[in-house]
């Protein structure tokens, strides 16, 4: 009966599981995005320069990809809510519910914008600039090691189609 029942939905749904699914572009790079940001997660997480409280949420995983959102956009010198949760693709309040976290964890800091009374700044910290250069250096090292992986041309090649793909 099950077997019945499968069969009968594989022919009204197409294919269980047709291969296209498990190849496409997008889908190998989600891949690619989730393991290269793993790795700059790992690599912070063992950084003894990153304030410890930080890397011990790190090493827990209980800092995530969400998470890297904020530290890869938001401007050093501070950006709007609405604009970082725009430059990230997110909702604003998924983002608010980041910053809430990240403020709780001494990463950012909200204060008044200087050009609009009425609205307020996502700064970082201290601890949160000190977090960025973490960011920076374990970013140029899984660049490097992708480098490594995949050989330097190819490495360039994926480099210079991924940007022009993006900038289009």
């Amino acid at each position: 009966m099950q077997e019945m029942n499968a069969q009968a939905m594989s022919n009204r749904f197409g294919p269980a599981e047709p291969g296209w699914r498990l190849t496409h572009l997008g889908r190998r790079m989600g891949h690619a995005l989730r393991r290269f940001d793993e790795r700059v997660l790992a690599l912070m997480a063992s950084n003894v320069e990153v304030p410890l409280a930080l890397s011990n949420l790190a090493a827990r995983d209980q800092v995530g990809a969400a998470h890297i959102h904020i530290t890869r956009h938001l401007a050093v010198n501070g950006s709007r809510l609405t604009d970082l949760a725009h430059s990230a693709g997110m909702s604003k309040q998924a983002m608010g519910d980041l910053v809430d976290q990240c403020e709780a964890w001494g990463l950012v800091t909200r204060e008044p914008d200087p050009h609009d009374r009425r609205a307020r700044r996502v700064v970082f910290t201290e601890s949160g600039l000190q977090w960025l250069e973490a960011f920076r250096r374990a970013v140029l090292q899984a660049e490097e090691e992708f480098r490594q992986a995949v050989g330097t041309d190819v490495a360039t090649v994926v480099a210079l189609g991924l940007e022009a793909y993006a900038t289009e």
